[in-house]
């Protein structure tokens, strides 16, 4: 099973808030630290409890020895403490680096520091979760203002300033001695897809998998049925008003049911400049009508061209929903690296240089 319905980075606070609201016992298990290769990042997660495994480290042998060391330290008492594995062939994986994976005992109730959490996240506000690693003390969430837990004067200064810079540093997770800070932020990966129809459903049940903050935007009524908790339907009746109401920097995913009023988003889309992805699904015909009439509007030609439109990676031809979505997906994380790599994520000027 993934790590939450929508498999977002954080998402695994709900799933544990449900884990004890059920009553059950947890470990979290947690990749600390990586040197040299590695199958998954540092601060990946997955939550053991004795009937199921919730979320991945990496799968193979370091993922099946974590969960069977979990399950042994299910409903004790024990300090979060860490453990090194070597990735050779003696663990029977061939990545050659090594894991520091922290090991957490969690009893059957909801504990403070994951009300906090939880409450924060809810309020989008940034945090740094800090763990004791040896065995002294527990865990902390560090805020710009507070520090919330017990036996806060176990924290220096120095690690209280590391652990509010660590939001806003590229790195978001840092063992430090006998702590590992992991920093709780929001998603910057924002996505708007205009149409619920069949593509528009495979494209978001695709996107939802991934760490990002979707819109999903359609007029039609009691269209939007179980959207993943990282999807916020908006039924409107005029779409095309949505689009001055989502964040600058974010991607954009055109489709549908009506040629006109693909072309009314687009164009508003376009208009503001500050797009990091605009996609229009259709065919080049479609793509030669709709630029002729943005032409027509005094849209310059190179704000035109960053309009993505056949969508989706090349070399993939089937026009099944699925089949679209994997590509569409796809061409979008492509854009996403291209936007962590640049510093003019919100620039009008520079947006273009973020499309294909």
């Amino acid at each position: 099973m993934g790590l939450g319905a929508g498999a977002g980075m954080n998402e695994w606070i709900e799933d544990l808030c449900d884990v004890t609201a059920s009553g059950e016992a947890a470990v979290i298990v947690t990749v600390a630290g990586i040197r040299g290769s590695a199958p998954r990042e540092t601060g990946a997660k997955m939550i053991v409890t004795a009937n199921t495994t919730i979320g991945t480290i990496g799968g193979g042998q370091l993922e099946h020895q974590c969960t069977r060391i979990a399950v042994g330290k299910l409903g004790s008492d024990e300090k979060p403490s860490t453990r090194k594995f070597p990735l050779g062939a003696a663990m029977g994986q061939c990545c050659g680096g090594v894991v520091d994976v922290l090991f957490e005992p969690i009893d059957a109730r909801l504990p403070s520091w994951l009300s906090d959490l939880r409450a924060l996240h809810g309020q989008r506000e940034a945090a740094t979760l800090v763990t004791g690693t040896g065995g002294q003390v527990g865990k902390f969430v560090v805020t710009a203002d507070h520090i919330i837990g017990p036996e806060a004067e176990f924290l220096s200064n120095s690690l209280v300033q590391r652990a509010r810079a660590l939001p806003e540093s590229e790195l978001r997770t840092e063992l430090i001695d006998d702590f590992f800070l992991e920093a709780i932020v929001g998603s910057g990966f924002n996505v708007a897809v205009f149409g619920a129809g069949h593509v528009g459903t495979a494209v978001v049940a695709a996107l939802s998998k991934l760490d990002c903050n979707i819109r999903w935007i359609d007029s039609r009524r009691n269209i939007f049925r179980g959207t993943p908790k990282n999807v916020r339907p908006i039924e409107s009746a005029d779409p095309a008003l949505e689009v001055a109401a989502i964040p600058a920097g974010s991607l954009f995913l055109v489709m549908t049911h009506s040629h006109a009023l693909d072309f009314d988003i687009c164009d508003r889309i376009l208009c503001r400049r500050d797009a990091a992805y605009c996609g229009l699904i259709g065919s080049q015909s479609k793509r030669r009508r709709f630029e002729k009439r943005f032409l027509q509007q005094g849209i310059p030609q190179s704000i035109i061209d960053s309009l993505v439109c056949p969508i989706g990676v090349s070399g993939i031809s089937g026009k099944k929903p699925a089949e679209i979505a994997v590509a569409v997906a796809a061409e979008l994380l492509q854009a996403r690296e291209r936007m962590s790599k640049s510093d003019c994520q919100n620039s009008p000027d520079n947006v273009r240089q973020l499309i294909r």
